[in-house]
């Protein structure tokens, strides 16, 4: 169940989305509001769980972590066994950034940061040495063109 927010807790929230780091005091002259109202409705998305973790954004190529791929995986195996020791490997990988389970002919997606092509194929190797998958395409992005965390509020 969504949790009901209003008027002002959307600007709140867009405000955290923005820069999560900004005072209370600019949140709160940024949305027509004052400070004790501000923390408290943080407060309270936080506790319905809106507001999770706060994190710093890193800048990838910044950190020498070049190449992108989109990792697209088929597999024949569908037991809970199975399921359980891949999502245990994925987690354990630190180049997985993302992970999902799809419906249609393609099982899972992983977004994959690594420093280049050899990182990528280490990647792989490793991945499927630790878990059986029946068919792996890597794409790579040539290019971002949009990335951001921001919902639509």
């Amino acid at each position: 169940m969504a949790v009901q927010i209003d008027e002002l807790d959307r600007k709140i929230l867009a405000e955290l989305q923005d820069d999560a780091s900004q005072s209370l005091d600019e949140i709160a002259r940024k949305t027509g509001s004052s400070k004790t109202p501000v923390w408290n409705r943080i407060r309270k998305l936080r506790a319905a769980g809106v507001i999770g973790k706060q994190t710093a954004i890193l800048d990838p190529e910044a950190l020498g972590f070049d190449a992108c791929f989109f990792v697209l995986i088929r597999t024949s195996e569908h037991e809970a066994e199975w399921q359980d020791k891949f999502l245990a490997t994925l987690r354990a990988r630190p180049e997985v950034m993302e992970a999902h389970r799809l419906a249609g002919d393609i099982d899972y997606i992983l977004k994959v940061r690594v420093e280049n092509a050899r990182a990528y194929d280490r990647f792989y190797q490793a991945l499927i040495s630790e878990v059986k998958i029946h068919n792996v395409t890597a794409l790579l992005s040539m290019e971002e063109l949009k990335s951001t965390t921001a919902l639509p509020l």
